[in-house]
């Protein structure tokens, strides 16, 4: 009985925060149709906060980002909804319009063929292109059960050569779910935020253009590929005061490398 008890309430409590749920997204559904934009924001921000995020959700924080002309955070909402969901067709579309609008550069590689075959990869989830891997393995398997054990030719050609492409198929979706997960999960992506920054040589701020590198503008994507973190001494005639700083290496897609302050770029 005190088992039974417990299940309702929890079943209680869960239809409870559905219902809630549900109310706050109607209602910042409304206050988006209604132009009331940094209303929407606000409920869309605490919706996440509170009770967890979702593709769909990321997805009407970056349009809504979008709407208030803040296109780097829109930006970043469309990658992070992408995240959650590769089959994101909305946040897809989207974000190659803003980053269209901004005449931001192709971010996936430096070849059209590269950037066309991230896209393709990318638009299934890891778990997605595990399904496929295991299904083209066991029809592999019964092709080549047809070609070992039945008599008929044509079935046993159908069953060969079938079976080689399954296989080839079973590859390929693996080697996809281990590349789609890796990018969804590592969190080595960024977003550049401020209207542009200037990357150095070194960890530091650069002195003169001797230890200037390139400069990015708002909205690029960058890939973190090492951190450090620097300390700088104040002295006065009593204190000390130590002041960290966290500094990023970032490669671009051009395959270019450079220093950036933490601070210059949100991680997706």
């Amino acid at each position: 009985m005190k088992q039974l008890i417990i299940v309702v309430v929890l079943a209680m409590t869960s239809v409870g925060m559905w219902a809630t749920t549900n109310a706050n997204i109607n209602r910042a559904n409304q206050a988006y149709k209604q132009e009331l934009y940094n209303e929407a924001l606000t409920l869309y921000l605490q919706e996440a906060k509170q009770l967890g995020v979702s593709s769909a959700l990321y997805t009407n924080i970056g349009d809504t980002y979008y709407r208030l002309k803040d296109n780097a955070h829109a930006i970043l909402y469309y990658e992070r909804a992408l995240l959650l969901d590769p089959a994101n067709g909305d946040a897809r579309f989207n974000l190659e319009f803003v980053r269209s609008k901004m005449q931001l550069p192709d971010d996936a590689g430096d070849s059209w063929f590269s950037n066309w075959l991230d896209g393709a990869v990318s638009r299934l989830s890891s778990n997605q292109w595990a399904i496929i891997a295991i299904v083209s393995f066991l029809l592999f398997l019964v092709a080549v059960s047809t070609y070992l054990f039945v008599s008929n030719v044509s079935l046993r050609k159908l069953g060969f050569f079938g079976g080689a492409a399954l296989l080839l198929i079973a590859i390929l979706a693996n080697v996809a779910a281990f590349y789609v997960y890796d990018k969804t999960s590592s969190h080595n992506a960024a977003i550049v935020m401020p209207q542009s920054v200037t990357l150095s040589k070194a960890p530091r701020v650069p002195k003169d253009h001797n230890d200037e590198a390139f400069t990015l503008q708002q909205g690029t994507k960058v890939h973190i590929i090492d951190r450090m973190v620097t300390t700088t001494s104040t002295d006065s005639t009593t204190v000390a005061q130590n002041t960290a700083n966290e500094w990023l290496q970032v490669q671009t897609a051009g395959g270019h490398s450079a220093w950036l302050h933490a601070s210059d770029v949100e991680i997706i």
